[in-house]
């Protein structure tokens, strides 16, 4: 039987799994086995790769010039079960749907898991910085016996919603390390260009939006912060102590140039791995294999 026609029926058995023993998902979340060095993020190696998978519950479908790429669900979770059992690869990112097939099939065992929280701000909507915990909390990500959160933080000034986000965030870092669960926070500065939401990569606003995420919640100690590869690196990373990982953004026109700038920040102290999700699930030459090995080369 060819590889393709294994995996429609692993995906046929999910959706009876679904349908008709629903209590199952919860069963094989408390039988897995975690990864080997957990509680802590970080194995042997002392870097992170994780793929992250949350962009299609804040409907963010497009990966490169395919504006709908996402939207196959099977395509997805193929996808990322070639980069999960790649070496090097420690973990993936994703909400509730997408981690519950994975770990129906299997795919999560010893790896890191974080459980994204808020994905309301829907792509393109006029609410898109009023960013809702509408995805995992606190208490859901202990009781799946996952390694932490993740939740994206746009900061508008013309933006009322923004105070909402910020005070909800610094409550999702709380909970999380109450429970002594790490909190992945993304910050951006945000402002609307021609009513779309358009995050400001200059050096100077990711100083900024690092600085005020890193003071969120009643403790840092257990927060990271997840930022994109911007000029002047090294000043903008000297803007907080807390550990960070390297963003993947979009599927690029150039993979040889995203390398060489992952590759450059990757030797920055406080720079500890990277989360990257349609760069390398979507490449334009649509090796994910080739794509996985090369961003874990850079580490």
């Amino acid at each position: 039987m060819r590889g393709p026609e294994m995996f429609a029926e692993r995906i046929a058995e999910i959706i009876e799994t679904r349908a008709q023993r629903p209590e199952v998902v919860a069963q094989a979340a408390l039988s897995r086995k975690r990864a080997p060095w957990a509680p802590s993020l970080l194995g042997p190696s002392g870097r992170l790769v994780l793929i992250a998978a949350d962009h299609p519950a804040r409907g963010s479908l497009r990966a490169g010039r395919v504006r709908a790429a996402m939207a196959d669900r099977a395509g997805l979770l193929e996808r990322l079960c070639v980069a999960l059992g790649r070496p090097g690869v420690d973990g993936v990112l994703g909400t509730a749907d997408v981690l519950e097939d994975l770990l129906l099939l299997g795919a999560l065992d010893g790896k890191v898991v974080i459980g994204s929280m808020n994905r309301g701000g829907l792509s393109g909507s006029v609410f898109e910085i009023d960013d809702r915990f509408t995805g995992y909390d606190a208490p859901a990500i202990s009781r799946m016996g996952f390694d932490g959160g993740k939740m994206l933080i746009r900061i508008d000034p013309d933006d009322p919603a923004t105070a909402a986000t910020l005070q909800a965030c610094a409550h999702a870092v709380s909970g999380l390390a109450d429970r002594r669960l790490a909190a992945i926070v993304e910050p951006f500065i945000s402002h609307r260009v021609d009513g779309q939401v358009r995050n400001d990569l200059s050096a100077e606003a990711m100083m900024r939006a690092i600085a005020i995420a890193s003071g969120l919640g009643t403790t840092s100690a257990y927060t990271w912060l997840k930022v994109p590869v911007v000029p002047d690196m090294e000043r903008v990373m000297a803007a907080s102590t807390l550990p960070a990982l390297l963003l993947g953004g979009e599927v690029p026109d150039d993979p040889e140039s995203a390398f060489a700038g992952w590759r450059k920040a990757l030797r920055l102290p406080t720079v500890k791995g990277l989360v990257a999700g349609r760069s390398l699930l979507y490449p334009a030459d649509d090796d994910v294999a080739a794509a996985v090995d090369t961003a874990v080369s850079l580490l």
